[in-house]
């Protein structure tokens, strides 16, 4: 346990500092010195206007037309990685059917992989293709909130037309000075581990045991593994991800790992206070997602120490350690696991399918939730929709008409508000009830509880833009590609853009005086008061599932 409060300390002394560089760097329309000289000089190259303003549908026009580039790109590199360069391994082409769940995947920040990454990636497929997605997806959803922030807290005039900033210098300032600075830092880390990072191919060794011929597959892991944790993206260059020696040989390698997977989401907590000026905000937010947090990795410390029943029921008692790296242990592969559900990673150094009941079910209410910290952007932007609704509910109940900040919350603002949080309940429980229904469709390797568990957690994965899995399922057929491919887009752009344009809605309004009745939103008050609405939001929706799942499996131990 003093490993995993030493973690969430140091991610949180490192998170604040970072939180009021990003405060710095994206409060500012405009720098001036090297960094404006670069950004200007790459946004001409690439024919854009520097300091053009753009309305919220401009900008969601911006966003979305980069990612349908990529995705035919990408979609292109990974149906014909066979006769492309960086191929030593000589690895087939990918069926359309997984090329496209795979590119929809990392489009999205979620990193779901229906494919073994050392078997069916080729180095270039890798490097072009996955890592250019784990560099720009999570670029896009900070770029996103920081247009959110900058509009829904500034002091413009109501009347006019709101604009939101530039799509495309908050996405290179991103990229730039954020994600790649940080990503060769935790790179380097990782190499003095002994991650590799070379484009040789496979090395052929010789075993200990018997000194027979063993295949061990290379590649340029470390960088790889910087970014998918540091991107909240997930995605592993092994199919067992970080639970392989070869992205994660030690405790130091491992704590460099699960610090970077928490780091940025943190930090854009304490930038939200900065950025908005309110830091009382900030801490309270902070303080809402901190509590999540722990009530969660405690209940999962808790339910992994805690025997394995069917080892148990053979006389053998302990901590279950079933897919579990011995040495990390239970402790930290069950923070791992927390934490990789609590923001939208989705990686892994240990096998959730493998976590007793309570730990299987505390990481699906994080996927539920998610805003425990969250994805890059995303976790904060779905904060703010919670937000908007208990802004509505608390206006209510004092008596006063709905507002958010002083501006009125009204039916456009909570139609939006409204579609982006029920999406998420129609679609993971919709298609895990089409897939429960068909046989065969489900590819399930366990039956009854766990089974239903393992179609819920993919889906909730999917739409969480999560990644992770409870593995074991069979979901490389036409159906698990398609089917989460529908929930991985509905769970990444919807929610993203509705706050957006509820953000540039209120700030064309005019605010009204602040008075002794009107609602603080940056009060203890407040806060337990969106704590609630989150809660019971996900509970609503989904305690019959959990009962028919984790509930009843644990029950049946």
């Amino acid at each position: 346990m003093k490993e995993v409060a030493l973690i969430y300390l140091v991610t949180l002394a490192l998170a604040w500092p970072l939180g009021r560089y990003l405060s710095w760097l994206f409060g500012k329309r405009s720098v001036s010195g090297g960094i404006a000289t670069v950004e200007n000089g790459l946004l001409r190259l690439a024919g854009v206007n520097p300091n053009a303003d753009m309305s919220w549908s401009d900008y969601a026009r911006a966003l979305l037309k980069l990612h349908l580039l990529l995705a035919i790109v990408i979609f292109l590199v990974l149906t014909l990685q066979q006769w492309l360069p960086l191929n030593p391994d000589h690895i087939p082409n990918m069926s359309w059917d997984l090329a496209l769940h795979t590119v929809i995947s990392f489009l999205t920040n979620t990193n779901q992989q229906h494919y073994s990454g050392q078997a069916q990636l080729s180095y270039f497929a890798h490097t072009l293709g996955i890592v250019t997605l784990q560099v720009v997806t999570p670029a896009a959803g900070l770029a996103t909130l920081v247009a959110i922030l900058r509009t829904l807290f500034s002091k413009a005039p109501s009347g006019e037309t709101v604009s939101v900033g530039n799509f495309h210098r908050d996405l290179l300032r991103s990229v730039l000075w954020v994600m790649l600075p940080l990503s060769l830092i935790a790179s380097l880390l990782l190499a003095s581990q002994g991650v590799p990072s070379t484009y040789q191919g496979a090395a052929e060794v010789s075993t200990l045991q018997d000194g027979a011929t063993q295949t061990v597959p290379l590649g340029p892991v470390a960088a790889m593994v910087a970014i998918k944790q540091l991107g909240t993206n997930g995605g592993g260059w092994f199919g067992p991800n970080s639970s392989v020696p070869l992205e994660n040989p030690t405790f130091f390698s491992n704590m460099v790992e699960t610090t970077a997977l928490m780091l940025i989401p943190m930090a854009l907590v304490f930038m939200l206070g900065f950025m908005a000026g309110r830091r009382r905000l900030g801490w309270c937010v902070a303080a809402v997602m901190l509590g999540l947090s722990l009530v969660s990795t405690s209940l999962n410390v808790f339910s992994e120490r805690q025997p394995n029943a069917a080892v148990a029921a053979a006389g053998i008692m302990g901590p279950n350690m079933e897919g579990k790296e011995v040495r990390f242990g239970t402790d930290l592969t069950a923070l791992w696991g927390s934490w990789t559900t609590q923001t939208s990673n989705g990686s892994v150094n240990g096998m959730h399918d493998s976590f007793n009941p309570l730990g299987g079910m505390s990481e699906l209410m994080n996927m539920f939730l998610n805003v425990t910290f969250g994805g890059i952007g995303v976790g904060l932007i779905g904060y703010l929709l919670f937000m908007f609704v208990a802004a509505f509910i608390g206006s209510l109940m004092i008596g006063r008409a709905p507002s958010f900040l002083g501006r009125p919350l009204e039916t456009r603002e909570m139609k939006l508000a409204s579609l982006a949080l029920l999406l998420q309940p129609i679609l993971i429980l919709g298609l895990t009830a089409v897939t429960l229904a068909v046989p065969g469709w489900a590819g399930t390797s366990n039956p009854g509880p766990h089974g239903l568990s393992q179609v819920l957690y993919e889906y909730t994965s999917a739409f969480a833009n999560n990644g992770s899995g409870f593995e074991g399922l069979g979901d490389d057929s036409v159906w698990w590609n398609l089917s989460c491919a529908l929930a991985l887009v509905g769970g990444r752009f919807i929610p993203m853009l509705a706050p957006l344009a509820i953000a540039a809605s209120l700030a064309s309004k005019r605010p009204s005086a602040q008075s002794r009745g009107t609602l603080n939103v940056d009060t203890p008050t407040f806060a337990v008061l969106t704590l609630g609405v989150i809660v019971l939001f996900a509970l609503l929706s989904f305690l019959p599932a959990l009962v028919l799942g984790p509930i009843a499996e644990a029950l049946g131990a």
